[in-house]
């Protein structure tokens, strides 16, 4: 059993073709097929299920294909540290972020991080959502990621930073507008623009609206906070979101008042395991903790 069998073993499960597979890798079908059977032959299994349109792992090929996607990920970071290491330069930090993370939360710690370590590579991928963030972390192509603090998912720990209260962003001109703050009863006769949906925050703020008997209708949805935002200060409707950093009480056309019957959302960092993080990894999370706005409450992460 070699790293090649696993690799090509894996590539396959994946694709669910083994010519895919060949031709990505510019060999034969058959060469592929060696390494499968190879791995066969020493696990005394078989590991793919044959199928009019392809392959699919069998249950022992389900198994095997789990760890060895682990343990491929696993090495590959191994080796990428390694490879920094032979050509002297500073690491590099792998970051999965939502749409408006990078602008809300890490922009101070970005800047101080990069004039510390003018050398090191930074590489960010945006996800999209909180999901898919873990999703990376998990899979070892990000090694940290910021994301709205939900449901634990296997393999990743996430660690809540700091918290974030609701508030509703309306218009300068809205009735609303000069509150001090809104009761939840309040909310049942807005326009609501609809946070992108299954989003962590969205299933948290309509939980808790569920609770207290309010049920918000829409006709315009998003799919980030920022758009939300500007949509609200446009007059085309009343968002409800939580209180980024930078974004104060609103300013120009939109105000952002209070929702303080709402749990605040908690949002922080995410990694497969912080203890095997890297220094420079460590450092960069430190760094954004340390430059988050007034606006965003923290908390004990650690």
């Amino acid at each position: 059993m070699t790293l090649d069998d696993l690799r090509v073993f894996t590539a396959v499960c994946a694709a669910g073709n083994l010519s895919a597979v060949a031709r990505d890798l510019s060999c034969s079908q058959s060469a592929v097929s060696q390494h499968v059977k190879r791995l066969e032959r020493e696990t005394g299994l078989v590991l793919l299920e044959r199928r009019p349109r392809g392959v699919v792992p069998t249950r022992a090929g389900r198994i095997l294909h789990r760890a060895a996607t682990d343990g491929l990920a696993g090495l590959d970071a191994a080796l990428r540290h390694l490879d920094d290491l032979r050509r002297g330069v500073g690491g590099t930090v792998r970051v999965a972020t939502g749409a408006t993370t990078v602008r809300h939360f890490m922009a101070a710690g970005v800047a101080e991080f990069r004039a510390r370590h003018p050398e090191a590579a930074l590489q960010f991928e945006t996800a999209g959502s909180s999901r898919r963030c873990l999703e990376a972390v998990r899979s070892h192509t990000a090694d940290l990621a910021w994301v709205t603090i939900g449901p634990a998912l296997k393999g990743v720990e996430q660690r809540a930073s700091c918290e974030l209260p609701w508030m509703l962003a309306v218009h300068a001109g809205d009735p609303l507008a000069e509150r001090a703050s809104i009761a939840l009863g309040d909310l049942a006769g807005i326009r609501y623009i609809e946070l992108p949906a299954h989003s962590t925050s969205r299933v948290h703020l309509e939980m808790h609206l569920e609770r207290h008997g309010v049920r918000l209708a829409s006709t315009t949805s998003v799919a980030d906070w920022d758009t939300a935002l500007l949509l609200a200060e446009l007059g085309l409707g009343h968002a409800i979101l939580p209180a980024l950093p930078g974004w104060g009480r609103g300013t120009g056309d939109v105000r952002l008042i209070p929702v303080p019957d709402l749990p605040p959302l908690a949002a922080g960092w995410a990694a497969r395991s912080w203890d095997a993080l890297s220094p420079l990894a460590i450092e960069f999370a430190d760094t954004v903790l340390s430059h988050l706005s007034d606006t965003a409450r923290l908390t004990d992460g650690r």
